[in-house]
């Protein structure tokens, strides 16, 4: 099974086929041997893929160095942009290569525990560590484990672990939308087989990188999702808003600016918090609307709060969670993907939304 699906690949590759093209007899096999270079990621993704599924596994939890990071590098002693105080936030690092790629966040109401998602397709869940005056200063117990699809087996080819966001429901089940092979799954929880959501009408045209990036579970149970790049018209973005029922309608999303949606999050008093990602040059904004404005046929146009760019901490900042403080404080965590690479960051930051 393995070497059929190795020369189905390698064959369909492109640079084979222009090698092999009007090519007959043994000099096909010359043309496709000639080409196999051009096909030594597919190779190499493919027996990555079809390791067992203890190979994924880790006895030993994964070494997670957190270093704290300064909101403003130039002054440290600023402590707010916007309508945003910082609260905190970390460098994290691991010699884990599974770790990394962080693209969807949510956080237990208490704020004790945090689980994200990775484009590698691997859950990411922790505990969270705040002082005595609930700023960010640590994380601890953080755990590494392969998502798997509905049939319960880890998810195997590249192009179908990129998970990008996450959210709760009230029934306490984890969404996630994945990117290239665009679809969302429900898991009762972390490391459970999940069961396939009804896909936005339309979904399938969103580029390969571009799909939902952003999801939220609004007030009244419904699902908001947002694309990156399926664009209606200039600074137009698709997003679809469920019925109740199971369905999806259409709304639109403005934004501009080189700005584009990247994660979603709803507030304590209701509005929807929108993260969104820039780059270049690198940048990140949050913007707000009431979550009354999310129906079909609508158009939304947020208004932005705050902006990180510049001398201001900043990464490619993906994944969002809010929650509510006993004394009544709106704390917002960001968590940004570095996309494997060693001139990125995972950054986990903590604001508070100043009303």
């Amino acid at each position: 099974m393995l070497v059929a699906e190795v020369l189905r690949r390698c064959l369909s590759a492109p640079p084979v086929r222009r090698l092999a093209r009007g090519v007959a007899g043994g000099f096909f096999v010359m043309a496709v041997l000639a080409g196999l270079p051009a096909c030594g990621d597919t190779l190499l993704d493919l027996f990555r893929a079809e390791k067992p599924p203890g190979a994924l596994l880790k006895e030993t939890p994964p070494e997670i160095q957190a270093t704290p990071v300064p909101l403003n590098m130039a002054s440290p002693e600023v402590v707010e942009v916007g309508q945003l105080r910082y609260r905190g936030g970390l460098s994290l690092t691991s010699e884990d290569r599974r770790f990394g790629g962080l693209s969807g966040l949510t956080i237990d109401p208490e704020g004790r525990d945090f689980i994200a998602v990775s484009d590698a397709g691997y859950w990411i869940s922790g505990g969270l560590v705040h002082d005595d005056a609930g700023d960010l200063v640590g994380v601890i117990d953080v755990r590494i484990e392969p998502m798997r699809d509905v049939d319960g087996r880890y998810l195997r080819w590249s192009h179908y672990r990129d998970a990008e966001s996450v959210t709760r429901t009230p029934d306490g089940s984890l969404v996630v939308a994945f990117e290239q092979q665009h679809r969302l799954w429900s898991y009762a929880d972390v490391g459970t087989t999940p069961t396939a959501l009804a896909s936005p009408p339309g979904l399938d045209a969103a580029p390969s990188n571009e799909g939902i990036e952003a999801l939220a579970t609004l007030p009244d149970g419904r699902l908001l999702a947002l694309t990156e790049g399926l664009f209606l018209e200039s600074g137009l973005l698709r997003g679809w808003v469920e019925d109740g029922a199971g369905g999806w309608h259409a709304l639109s999303y403005g934004t501009g600016g080189g700005f584009r949606p990247t994660g979603a999050t709803v507030l304590p008093d209701g509005d929807v918090l929108v993260l969104e990602r820039r780059f270049p040059p690198v940048g990140a904004r949050f913007r707000r609307f009431p979550a009354s404005e999310a129906v079909a046929g609508a158009t939304i146009r947020p208004r932005e709060i705050a902006r990180l760019e510049g001398a201001l901490t900043v990464d490619n900042m993906e994944g969002i969670s809010a929650r509510l403080t006993p004394d009544g404080r709106t704390l917002v965590y960001v968590v940004s993907d570095d996309n494997f690479r060693p001139i990125q960051r995972t950054l986990l930051m903590l604001f508070e939304v100043l009303e």
